[in-house]
């Protein structure tokens, strides 16, 4: 659910009907900025060498998100899912996206690529994309671009015009932050978990509808390849966050890595 590039509202989803994945008012819908349709999309490797291991991008700042398939990477995989908390969910009351601050925000304090006069969408999009193209006399509003998704194993050939054929994940839904502890934070580490690339993925927008706002156990990439990448990343985030995951989706995320 987000605004074009400037402040957020739940009431403008559910207005709008931005994408799927704004039912029940969850925060996956951000990313889109336009009607949606018109990308043309079709099967891609798993990996086209532009996308990145989540071993090798502890601070989310490389591109995309590579499978982890020799044994020794999955191994380590394991490792760090291991060392992940669990606890069982909290209660929703109270979440809002606006909890989060606005999407995308520029000015957050504490994560990489605050301050550089773009917004987060933006940013994320440079990174991951290929063939990017901007804004005239711009250099950050990206107008077109190629993207190889990761959930889907799809090219996508993606315009501003068609926007939400690609939306921006967040790879630990927000609203699953604040049932896992995020709710007694203060407002300036609820926005550093929103636009931190860390966990910001630019993906196909059907499938990121369909994510809502679910774990592990109850959602993963259809792409079979890039599960064990997704576990390993969203356990990322919840060591960097010292947010815990449910004892079934920790038990799902190892699973994903031959655990």
């Amino acid at each position: 659910m987000r605004r074009p590039l400037a402040r957020t509202g739940l009431a403008v989803c559910a207005a709008v009907a931005l994408v799927a994945g704004c039912k029940g008012g969850v925060d996956k819908a951000d990313g889109a900025d336009g009607a949606k349709g018109g990308a043309a999309s079709g099967r891609a490797p798993a990996s086209d060498g532009h996308a990145v291991s989540p071993l090798k991008n502890p601070d989310g700042t490389k591109p995309g998100l590579a499978p982890l398939t020799s044994d020794a990477d999955r191994a380590a995989a394991r490792k760090i899912i291991a060392t992940v908390t669990t606890k069982g969910r909290g209660p929703k009351t109270g979440y809002d996206r606006d909890e989060f601050g606005y999407a995308w925000m520029d000015s957050v304090d504490g994560v990489p690529y605050a301050h550089n006069g773009c917004d987060t969408r933006n940013d994320l999009l440079k990174r991951d994309g290929q063939k990017v193209a901007f804004r005239k006399g711009s250099d950050c509003v990206v107008t077109s671009m190629t993207l190889a998704d990761p959930y889907t194993g799809r090219t996508i050939q993606w315009t501003k015009a068609h926007a939400t054929t690609v939306q921006i994940d967040h790879v630990m839904p927000l609203s699953y932050d604040w049932q896992m502890g995020a709710a007694h934070w203060t407002k300036e580490k609820r926005e550093q978990i929103a636009n931190d690339p860390l966990n910001l993925i630019p993906v196909d927008g059907p499938a990121n509808g369909a994510k809502s706002d679910s774990g592990p156990a109850t959602w993963l990439p259809p792409s079979k390849d890039i599960r064990c990448a997704y576990s390993v990343r969203f356990a990322q985030v919840s060591l960097k966050y010292k947010l815990p995951v449910t004892t079934a989706d920790k038990r799902m995320m190892l699973k994903q890595c031959g655990g």
